[in-house]
């Protein structure tokens, strides 16, 4: 039986792995936080199938006893401060976790478990201020938030240590993934929950940032499948995973309130204090690699993911109502 152990296994992306794996027979550990304040609401119905290990990505001590207790054959860093906007609150916490945290688990595994395969959980938001379009593999990093560089710094991290150490170590490069299971503040769900709720009476309008930002956005259940193929490989490497369709942040309201029969023109209301102090106005990424050479493609459209988080949110709200 192969065991993995998955950080940030609470989480969206963490998640729909765990339930992945799990389906593949294996044994799943996941890193939970000492001081906990994570809610297993994702995990609910699997959550006796896994193992957890107390630990903590800002230290390395922690994450050492992790990997001698699980003995992985595979380990998911997908813990991090995930959250764009809050980096430029949380600058120095969001580089300790998001960016030296990638640098900790690797040493973990470099000490103990040097023949387990690592996948960093790298981010669309490296490339930032865009050099070209679309984004593949090789396209130069410009980030233009804290978060991006600290994404960077834990992308070039696993790089170094697979060319220094000779570790199996794979970054997938992922764009805008979403679901039901997308936290509240993530600008997809803050859409799809207000939809419900103003479908359902309880809320009166939506307050956004730039409604003009262009995403590429797919179904993260559909990303986790790309993260283990990388590392079923023979070789590690490197591979930007994405839908290669972009859409703005008003095409998804427009989906997302139409869906549900409302003009959203009579709803949304754009709210400056909701602008990023650096935009990242284009991001979409070139998923050609990925479909080479593992065999990945995305199943769930842009308008089917829409609508699959509007009854989600629409089903909870009809509950109290």
């Amino acid at each position: 039986m192969k065991r993995a152990l998955i950080t940030g296994i609470t989480g969206q992306d963490g998640s729909y792995l765990s339930g992945l794996l799990l389906e593949k027979g294996y044994k799943v550990y996941g890193l939970k936080r000492r001081a906990s304040t994570e809610n297993y609401e994702n995990i609910k119905n699997i959550k006796k199938e896994i193992e957890f290990i107390s630990g903590d990505l800002d230290d390395l001590s922690s994450l050492i006893q992790a990997v001698k207790l699980s003995m992985p054959d595979e380990i998911y860093n997908l813990g991090a401060q995930s959250f764009v906007t809050d980096s430029w609150s949380q600058p120095v916490y969001t580089a300790q976790v998001t960016g030296l945290g990638a640098l900790k688990m690797l040493e973990a595994v470099k000490q103990v478990k040097q023949d387990a395969r690592f996948y960093q959980a790298s981010s669309s938001e490296m490339f930032g201020r865009v050099i070209e379009t679309p984004q593949m593999e090789t396209t130069p990093f410009y980030p233009c938030s804290p978060y991006g560089v600290a994404k960077v710094y834990g992308h070039w991290i696993t790089v170094n240590y697979r060319e220094s150490y000779d570790l199996f170590a794979c970054s997938g490069i992922l764009f805008n993934h979403e679901s039901p299971r997308r936290g509240i503040q993530f600008v997809t769900r803050k859409v799809t929950d207000a939809v419900a709720r103003i479908k359902c009476g309880l809320q009166t309008e939506l307050r956004l940032g730039n409604i003009d930002a262009k995403r590429d956005w797919g179904f993260a259940g559909d990303y986790v499948k790309a993260m283990w193929l990388m590392l079923q490989q023979e070789k590690p490497d490197d591979f930007v995973v994405a839908t290669g369709e972009t859409h703005t942040v008003r095409d998804l309201v427009d989906a997302a309130f139409s869906y549900v029969g409302l003009r959203w023109e009579d709803y949304v209301v754009q709210d400056p204090a909701f602008m990023r102090p650096a935009e990242v106005d284009l991001l979409l990424g070139n998923p050609e690699k990925a479909k080479k050479e593992l065999g990945w493609e995305p199943k769930i459209t842009f308008q089917e993911l829409v609508e699959m988080m509007v009854d989600h949110d629409l089903e909870k709200y009809s509950q109290i109502t």
